[in-house]
């Protein structure tokens, strides 16, 4: 009977963490998991595991959709919500601390994952995958088919999580009773590193748009105010390199257009890596510079602004905005600034621009005119595939808001480096002191502050914001 027993404990998430938590419980009073049928439990424990655990598993393996997760005397999320206990700091070893702290984490993350629409979403998925008809089209059924894997798996890890709080807080309640000082700190330890993950992803359920997790691009333009914005431009383009190199991402320069004096006009950098685009959609807008210019011989106070456009590069999952050839011009011209003996010799630089929208891209950095073209055509279609979407959200009236339009008068952040010194973000009013720190690339604390700003509004039905 024990044998049978452990197996299926084996298979459930209560003893995930077996030879930690599961194996050296059993082990610890003298049976082997797998042993002979004649090693039996102590008739105490035997009888309060099988009614606490044994008999109520039915309820584990219910619809994830469906099924409310809860301890074996009924306690749930939202009775530990209603409860209003106390969250100590994470040293304290207070088990209702760790659970409240946990709830609230859960809680959290099933309002940025927009809960409430994820569960309509995944019927109607559903009921789409089961149409006979869906596989004419294997592009759409593609489509289909992965967003309902991605739903259904967030489904399945919140409710894995909610059954894992649960089965440790029983754990801690048995120990209790059996007074067993081992396993109840265990279950503890166990629920701690739960409370740190759980914080971790409440930042990853911030970036749960599709589009998120792709790369970017990344455009800087100067404003007005001739060199000296010209050379704020280049400060924030450095800055978004170095905080791109800080999180492990690559970084290519596709196109820079230098100034006269000092700076650049204008220049496009692609960064490649997990959720670049997620955390860099925060920065589209207007960045305002106070300081006095080097630039000026009367040591005056000058404001600068340059504007800040990002991007998604969009895999073959996503569908892309469709470019005729008929709708392109393409003009080849001589790349301008610095360069070797081939590079401003011949008519290698690029610009292509899609005539019924008047969008358009360059690239002038490589050294091959079809190379330019190619990188040219990579952000065209970028740009494309975000008007496209900024379009079809103008028609929704819920999504205006969530629109930002890049011009001076609607600054998203100011840095002041002169009569004093900070960097203030006036959307979330999230500041620091140390501009210098900032403009090393130092940017996690205003993008996370502006996701959550944007998420954590409103009601949980409501779509997510987004650049």
């Amino acid at each position: 009977m024990r044998s049978v027993v452990v197996q299926i404990l084996r298979s459930s998430k209560l003893l995930r963490n077996s030879t930690r938590l599961g194996v050296s419980f059993f082990q610890s009073r003298g049976f082997s998991i797998f042993g002979n049928e004649t090693s039996c439990f102590r008739s105490k424990f035997r009888d309060k595991w099988r009614s606490q655990y044994v008999w109520n598993f039915p309820r584990s393996f219910g619809s994830p959709a469906t099924t409310e997760a809860s301890s074996s005397d009924g306690l749930t999320l939202e009775r530990i919500s209603a409860s209003n206990w106390v969250i100590y700091d994470e040293n304290e070893s207070d088990w209702r601390s760790h659970a409240a702290a946990i709830a609230q984490s859960l809680h959290l993350i099933k309002k940025r994952l927009r809960w409430k629409t994820l569960i309509p979403k995944l019927q109607e998925l559903s009921k789409e995958l089961n149409d006979p008809e869906l596989w004419n089209d294997p592009q759409h059924a593609g489509k289909v088919s992965r967003e309902h894997g991605s739903i259904m798996g967030k489904i399945k890890e919140f409710n894995g999580y909610e059954k894992e709080l649960f089965e440790h807080i029983d754990m801690i309640k048995l120990a209790r009773e059996e007074n067993d000082a081992v396993m109840e700190a265990e279950s503890m330890d166990a629920l701690l590193a739960m409370r740190k993950l759980l914080k971790e992803k409440e930042i990853e359920a911030l970036l749960a748009r599709d589009e998120d997790s792709c790369s970017c691009f990344i455009e800087v333009q100067g404003g007005a105010g001739g060199t000296e914005s010209m050379d704020w431009a280049s400060m924030v383009m450095q800055m978004y390199k170095k905080w791109a190199e800080l999180r492990g991402y690559s970084v290519t320069v596709i196109d820079e257009m230098p100034g006269e004096i000092a700076g650049i006009k204008r220049a496009t950098i692609r960064v490649d890596g997990e959720y670049a685009f997620g955390y860099a959609k925060t920065e589209v807008g207007a960045h305002r510079l106070v300081r006095i210019s080097p630039f000026d011989s009367n040591k005056r106070r000058h404001t600068s602004f340059a504007s800040v456009a990002v991007t998604p590069i969009r895999g073959d999952e996503f569908s892309h905005f469709q470019i005729n050839e008929s709708d392109l011009r393409i003009e080849r011209f001589r790349a301008g600034g610095a360069g070797g003996q081939h590079v401003n010799t011949t008519e290698s630089a690029v610009r292509i621009t899609h005539i019924p929208t008047g969008i358009s891209a360059s690239c002038q950095n490589e050294r091959s005119q079809h190379q330019n073209k190619a990188s040219a055509m990579a952000v065209l279609q970028s740009r494309l595939d975000q008007h496209g979407m900024n379009h079809q959200a103008e028609k929704n009236a819920v999504h205006k808001q969530s629109l930002t339009s890049i011009n001076f008068g609607s600054q998203i952040r100011s840095y002041v480096l002169h009569p004093y010194r900070m960097v203030k973000d006036h959307r979330t009013d999230y500041e620091v002191s140390d501009p210098d720190f900032v403009l090393q690339g130092n940017l996690d604390g205003f993008m996370l502050s502006s996701l959550s700003a944007n998420m954590d509004t409103g009601d949980d039905d409501e779509p997510c914001e987004g650049a």
